[in-house]
């Protein structure tokens, strides 16, 4: 008898130290995951970690490191600069419905127009960016006659937020944006041109059944196809650890913490609704992210389209490494879209 009890008593400890080890296992699993979460969606937790300084050098030196993209880009930023010294701007602020404040820069048509321009822009920058990367591209739309907007998106730059939004929360926000540039003329005729994050929240704001007919088209740069793919391969090329089933648990720990799930972050799914011209443009050496998504992204789209591939440029490098062509296709495009909808 007392073996039995002896032998019961064991195996009830033997259930509590098992039962102690699996809560302790997901303990550490649930605090991975939202580690993970911080990692990749939060700045100022991304800063203090030894890996972002890594990831940020991986990230350069896989960029095309070529002459002619380094010479393009400091005569780009160089003429940019001359550009801010005299042009007029100023600061727009919105808040969002969860209360966060979003600033952006607004650059006015100049004032040698003989009328007054209808042409406006809203550029989006890209992953961890701020409103300043697209200022280069702000100064070329200028010189076309194009009111500029230059917002920083949530969580990134001067504006306020949770988690960095893959998109997906962007998408929302910046209908804010174009609801300002309406108050200002209800005439415009709205171009958004994003790059990377900033393309892939452009084109969600494209499938949006509620967005205004004022605008007319959207210029795609190095988008990619989704936020749960991208998430991912981040996942595994960052921090070599499997994307399942940590991705899925991911989706869940910012589903609870910021309001949203990766899995809606889609540009793919927001395409095929665009009944809006779109143009994507892609580098065919990125190694971010892979021009297949911007082959993927076309073949999908449901509305005029063009493809634009530009050899041997890396991410983000489409203007830097073939200028003419990239600025030349966009006016072009533009050109008969807005004449088109006229």
């Amino acid at each position: 008898m007392k073996k039995l009890v002896k032998e019961k008593k064991n195996r009830k400890k033997a259930a509590r130290a098992a039962g102690l080890t699996l809560s302790l296992l997901l303990f550490l699993y649930i605090l991975l995951v939202n580690v993970l979460v911080s990692a990749a969606l939060v700045p100022s937790f991304m800063e203090k970690l030894e890996a972002f300084e890594r990831i940020t050098e991986e990230s350069y030196a896989a960029q095309v490191q070529t002459s002619d993209i380094q010479g393009n880009r400091q005569k780009a930023l160089e003429e940019t600069r001359t550009w801010l010294e005299t042009a007029k701007h100023r600061k727009l602020s919105v808040e969002t419905e969860d209360g966060y404040r979003l600033i952006a820069e607004e650059f006015p048509a100049g004032e040698s127009n003989d009328r007054e321009s209808h042409k406006w822009v809203l550029l989006l920058h890209g992953y961890t960016g701020w409103k300043e990367e697209m200022y280069p591209f702000a100064y070329w739309y200028h010189q076309q006659g194009y009111h500029v907007v230059v917002p920083d998106l949530r969580c990134q730059g001067e504006s306020e937020g949770d988690f960095i939004g893959m998109g997906w929360t962007d998408a929302s926000d910046c209908m804010l944006w174009l609801d300002e540039i309406l108050a200002q003329n209800s005439q415009a005729q709205i171009v958004l041109h994003g790059q990377s994050m900033g393309a892939a929240a452009a084109l969600m704001m494209a499938g949006k059944k509620d967005l205004p007919e004022q605008v007319r088209a959207v210029i795609s740069d190095s988008s990619y196809t989704d936020a749960y793919s991208m998430f991912g391969e981040k996942i595994r090329e960052w921090f070599n650890l499997p994307a399942f089933p940590l991705v899925d648990s991911a989706c869940l720990a910012l589903r609870l913490r910021g309001g949203y799930n990766l899995k809606d972050a889609s540009a793919l799914k927001a395409v095929r609704k665009s009944r809006i011209p779109i143009l994507f443009i892609h580098g065919s050496s990125d190694a971010m992210i892979s021009v297949q998504m911007a082959k993927d992204l076309y073949e999908e789209a449901e509305c005029p389209k063009e493809l634009l591939i530009v050899e041997d440029a890396g991410h983000g490098q489409t203007q830097d490494k073939e200028p003419d062509t990239y600025y030349g296709t966009i006016e072009r495009f533009l050109d008969k879209v807005l004449e088109n909808q006229h």
